[in-house]
């Protein structure tokens, strides 16, 4: 036999294997300055808008942004919002992040400018949120001299952030701005400060157009994570663990959503019938109108919810970390389940709670590997979901209806029959914070945005704004407080200047009221601090005078129903302003 190479059309002989060819950047080889280089990075990584503040320190990089844009079509600029402080560009930048799953961009100066940015950072990084801030430092002769608006941004941000760089090589400007991005994003996601001297943004170099600083063990750790797969034999064990049960439940977390694996739990959930708490950060991983959605646990969650975590044997924790108010009193949380745990940190694996499985993955990637692995798995759970079903009905959420005050909920009960779910809503920290993820529905994941971890009043505002320039195309309503709103209160005045249509309500109770219900219960209502009836604020003219065409307050229950609609509908900025029951407590409070 003739052992010449065959091929499959006559007469030809097979192509040559071609090998990848990476294109070369446009730019490559021209000399840029190191902020032009910061700007041009930030184009190729596909950001559409920064939020930013300037100042002398920042000022080369400010100047790159104008310059990028001057001499493009709309469509493909940067754009550039600046907001009233340094604190609302972060939440701003988170609320992008947190609404599309893509890395938000802060821009500040140096030393009041990077110092006010710390809660922001905390923030994100104690709810895992991709988020990318890049600080202006005093040049670097002048550092360690205190010189003026010098701060020690790596120390201060590296408790704070997932990782700091204090860019000190001007010829490491693109790789760091890149390696920045690629460690936002991976893993379980979190902020990256980027610490750029005055001159080191003035300093030019060729600009490459790719490359990544050499950070081995990071990316080998990553790409492990990529690689890993559920043996067989740990997929029996988990599937032997669901065998044995006969009442398991899923708990769900913030992780799921962060690894855009909503589906993959959803189907998950349906094809083997097990229902799904979630925990603040985990609304809206599952439908919350779907029959196997128990809705929210922990201290102020559904009872019902709280009561299957306490009935079932099985309790399979997908991207959730038994956060203290989710367990409480760790040893009574579950008390009679075996429990699994899905994460992408294998640091949570344990922390809280010892489980009997685990497996280190985001939930993108694990969940699908157990859904294949139980192919053929069959077991019937309806008779656990039929209780289930009766216990959301027995316990469902209830408050004061006949009372002649407006209550919260009530507001939020209407306005959920208008918005049917399909509304982005961020909130700010307290007891409307409670309330709103209580009554109202969400259809999607990123769609209900609020400060999970640090519980940081002032966040509802500015990341309805950033959510709402991400998804110029969704309804994005800001439920908030008068003590919370009062913490970012200039942002209203963006709204107006960019036309961006947020709908803002005010629940206003005229105090703390999170704080003020535990003052009642705990310190024999000595409301020290928390009243603030006193208070001369009149915040329907103060939006006026930021310019809002719709400004309206509701005092009579009556007037709610249609005051909402038209405020939703309302076509631009709107604010309503309903006053509430001041005495209502958020229960339940486990």
């Amino acid at each position: 036999m003739s052992s010449a190479p065959k091929s499959n059309v006559a007469g030809k002989q097979p192509a040559t294997p071609r090998l990848a060819v990476t294109p070369v950047h446009p730019l490559a080889g021209r000399m840029l300055s190191g902020a032009d280089v910061v700007v041009q990075v930030l184009a190729d990584e596909g950001v559409d808008v920064i939020f930013g503040y300037s100042g002398g320190a920042i000022l080369p990089t400010y100047d790159a942004i104008f310059r990028y844009n001057e001499n493009r079509a709309a469509a493909e600029q940067i754009r550039l919002v600046v907001p009233a402080t340094e604190q609302g560009a972060g939440f701003m930048a988170a609320g992008y992040a947190r609404s599309s799953g893509r890395v938000g961009v802060f821009l500040v100066t140096s030393g009041p400018g990077a110092t006010n940015s710390v809660t922001p950072i905390r923030d994100c990084q104690a709810d895992s949120i991709p988020v990318v801030l890049i600080c202006g430092q005093v040049p670097r002769p002048a550092m360690g001299t205190d010189a003026f608006q010098e701060a020690p941004v790596f120390n201060i941000m590296a408790a704070c952030a997932k990782h700091v760089f204090l860019l000190t090589d001007d010829s490491k400007v693109e790789e760091t701005m890149r390696t920045a991005f690629d460690i936002a994003r991976s893993g379980r996601p979190g902020p990256v400060v980027v610490d750029l001297p005055k001159d080191v943004q003035l300093a030019e170099h060729p600009f490459r157009g790719t490359g990544l600083l050499p950070s081995h063990g990071y990316r080998r750790r990553m790409q492990v994570l990529a690689e890993r797969r559920i043996a067989p034999d740990d997929a029996k064990a988990f599937f032997r663990l669901l065998e044995q049960s006969e009442r398991p439940l899923i708990y769900a977390g913030g992780g799921t959503i962060n690894a855009n694996a909503s589906q993959e739990l959803r189907a998950f959930s349906k094809k083997f019938g097990i229902p799904v708490v979630t925990t603040l950060m985990g609304i809206g991983a599952m439908d919350t109108t779907s029959e196997l959605s128990m809705h929210m646990l922990g201290m102020h969650g559904a009872a019902y919810a709280n009561y299957a975590v306490e009935d079932c044997d099985f309790l399979f924790a997908v991207g959730s970390r038994f956060d203290d108010r989710v367990a409480g009193k760790v040893k009574e949380f579950a008390p009679n389940a075996r429990i699994a745990h899905l994460d992408v940190d294998a640091s949570e694996i344990g922390k809280v709670k010892n489980v009997d499985w685990a497996h280190v993955a985001d939930a993108k990637r694990g969940l699908p590997q157990l859904l294949e692995a139980g192919a053929g798995f069959k077991r019937n759970f309806q008779p656990w979901t039929a209780y289930l079903h009766q216990l959301k009905v027995r316990h469902a959420y209830a408050y004061n209806r006949e009372s002649p005050r407006i209550q919260a909920e009530y507001v939020l009960e209407t306005l959920n029959r208008i918005t049917r779910g399909d509304a982005i809503v961020t909130t700010g920290v307290g007891q409307h914070q409670m309330w709103a993820a209580q009554y109202l529905d969400f259809h999607s994941p990123r769609t209900f945005l609020t400060s999970g971890s640090m519980g940081t009043m002032g966040f509802g505002l500015p990341a309805a704004i950033g959510a709402q320039l991400a998804n110029p195309d969704k309804i994005v309503i800001d439920v908030d407080g008068d003590g919370s709103i009062r913490m970012n209160y200039g942002e209203l005045e963006m709204l107006t200047t960019y036309d961006i249509p947020v709908k803002v309500l005010l629940l206003n109770n005229q105090g703390d009221g999170m704080v003020r219900q535990w003052q009642d219960l705990f310190y024999t209502s000595r409301y020290s601090g928390t009243d603030k009836t006193l208070h001369t604020k009149d915040f329907i003219k103060a939006v006026e005078a930021d310019g809002f065409k719709f400004a309206r307050r509701v005092t009579e229950k009556d007037d709610v129903p249609r005051q909402l609609e038209e405020f939703v509908g309302f076509r631009g900025p709107a604010f309503l302003e309903v006053i509430v029951d001041q005495t209502a407590h958020v229960y339940p409070m486990d």
